[in-house]
């Protein structure tokens, strides 16, 4: 058990390390995603007007335009067909929704696309390394786009701008005597210069620019530089992680561990003779239903194992009887006189070994089907022909009984043939003629039902029936309702439970009653008219 337990341990803590490699990669997968979507972020607003300014333009406008972006960005900018760049589904998809398209070419470099216009046509800007000239261009593109309008429309103007061209970053207009800037900044921002400062917070920028004739400031920013996962969190986050799962894992195991431990003492106690000895199986998991399967096991030994005493004491008692009458036979042999007296004692004693012989076969056909699911051949079997088989074998053994057939309805067109085993089913019908034999008075009678989906085989006679409050025992081995009379009529008690244990393998029920017709015992046989295949 321990080593079984060890080997859990181990996989758990290989489990572990697959999780913290797993956390590492991870990890890096999302710091590649997050830089680049802040690329795009930072890349969307500003080539977003670039492209939308060029679509309105000829081909000369457009390569006047490039030349002055490509000074402002200190970038080159060049236009290309769709189909001249290797795109995947992805990419082609964010372009014809208008977003930018950020490939990474090395360390800090990076190649933006951007559709023109409704156009097969893109703006490819290869970017060396993202700096102040990119917020300088786009201070100059928007400020281009707002002096166009009068200055009371220019807060509209730009809130549509920031609105429609999707920037990742703020932009906003505002009073010069309000931006927080020192002297210096202000009168370089008067002076129509571009001004970069830091945020309150100390990790990002703002940067200013003044419109020519206008009382505003354009202010873009906060920007701020995008902050890597570091490798020192990772390992915190995933040596935290592992310790939680760890515990986690520890805790359930050692439930698990403490639960099994119990199903092992529970066996132990059992193999040691505490038959009664049982496990809680409240829960609803494995273990629980392992427990419950235990119990269940533990019951069926216990029963099985009871049942096996009982039949001890039974067949040491059965035995007893005619073991007597063989030792009276033989002292009764030595002391006959006449010829006539020991051939009397011989067929006495002849008599007894047959019982015996009945005895043993009964006990060993009882233990083979006791014992677990015998090897059943279940072939199609005519009730008709087997009633008339039983008829004619067991009716001429009491001339005084007659063995008739009673009303027997079959299928039409099919008539009475149903899947059964044929020897044991023979054998069931056998004791149950036999049973009625030996108690009917003048008759008894066999008859069968077959249904679409269940059969139904009736043995009555006119004897004197069976108490209805001993129904439930009738079939228990060795049960006896009158022992002197069972004796006299040569029955040992097996037969009966002989007969349960066969159509229980049939997946049927055997039962008692009154019978209506004959008014002695009514003894019927009910199992499915097909048989389910292994």
């Amino acid at each position: 058990m321990n080593s079984i337990f060890l080997r859990i341990y181990g996989g758990m803590l290989g489990v572990l390390v697959l999780v913290g490699v797993l956390g590492v990669v991870s990890l890096h997968l999302v710091n590649l995603v997050r830089a680049d979507q802040h690329r795009e972020r930072l890349a969307q607003g500003t080539f977003s007007l670039m492209a939308d300014n060029l679509a309105p333009q000829n081909e000369v406008e457009r390569k006047r335009a490039l030349l002055i972006w490509e000074r402002l960005l200190g970038v080159p900018l060049d236009l290309q067909p769709m189909t001249a760049l290797t795109l995947d589904g992805g990419q082609r998809a964010r372009l014809y929704r208008d977003l930018v398209v950020v490939e990474k070419t090395g360390p800090h470099a990076a190649r933006v696309l951007r559709r023109v216009g409704r156009e097969d046509l893109l703006l490819v800007a290869e970017v060396k390394q993202v700096s102040e000239q990119l917020a300088r261009a786009t201070l100059y593109l928007i400020a281009d786009e707002l002096v166009r309008y009068p200055v009371t429309e220019q807060q509209r103007r730009l809130a549509e701008i920031r609105q429609s061209k999707g920037f990742g970053f703020d932009i906003g207009l505002q009073r010069l005597e309000r931006v927080g800037l020192d002297d210096d900044q202000r009168k370089r921002v008067e002076e129509g210069d571009t001004v970069m400062a830091l945020g309150k917070d100390g990790d990002s920028i703002r940067v200013f620019a003044g419109l020519p004739g206008s009382p505003w400031v354009l202010e873009i920013g906060p920007l701020y530089q995008l902050n890597l996962y570091p490798p020192q969190l990772l390992i915190l986050i995933a040596f935290l992680g592992l310790c939680l799962i760890g515990l986690v894992v520890y805790l359930l195991v050692r439930q698990l561990e403490r639960r099994v431990s119990g199903l092992e003492v529970a066996a132990t106690r059992i193999a040691q003779g505490s038959l009664d000895t049982r496990v809680p199986a409240g829960d609803a998991d494995s273990v629980g239903r392992l427990a419950a399967a235990f119990n269940g096991m533990a019951e069926h030994l216990q029963r099985s194992l009871s049942m096996q005493r009982e039949l001890v004491r039974a067949v040491s008692h059965e035995l007893r009887t005619p073991v007597a009458r063989l030792r009276f036979g033989l002292e009764m042999l030595e002391s006959a006189s006449t010829e006539q007296a020991r051939a009397k004692h011989l067929a006495g004693m002849d008599g007894d070994i047959q019982d015996l012989d009945r005895l043993v076969d009964e006990m060993l056909t009882y233990a083979r089907l006791e014992q677990g699911a015998p090897a059943l051949k279940f072939q199609a079997v005519d009730l008709d022909a087997l009633l008339d088989r039983v008829i004619a074998e067991l009716a001429p053994l009491r001339p005084g009984i007659r063995v008739l057939r009673g009303d027997c309805q079959g299928l039409p067109g099919e008539g009475a043939w149903v899947e059964a085993e044929p020897r044991y089913l023979h054998r069931a019908v056998q004791n149950l003629v036999g049973n009625a034999m030996r108690h009917a008075e003048t008759q008894v009678r066999l008859s069968y039902q077959v249904g679409q989906q269940r059969c139904r085989i009736d043995v009555e006679d006119d004897g004197p029936g069976i108490p209805e409050g001993v129904w439930d025992r009738i079939f228990t081995p060795f049960t006896r309702l009158d022992d002197s009379r069972t004796r006299a009529s040569g029955g040992h008690g097996l037969g009966l439970s002989i007969v349960r244990r066969i159509i229980y393998w049939h997946g049927g029920r055997a039962l008692v009653g009154h019978s209506e017709g004959l008014g002695g015992a009514c003894f019927s046989l009910h199992w499915p008219r097909q048989q389910a295949p292994d």
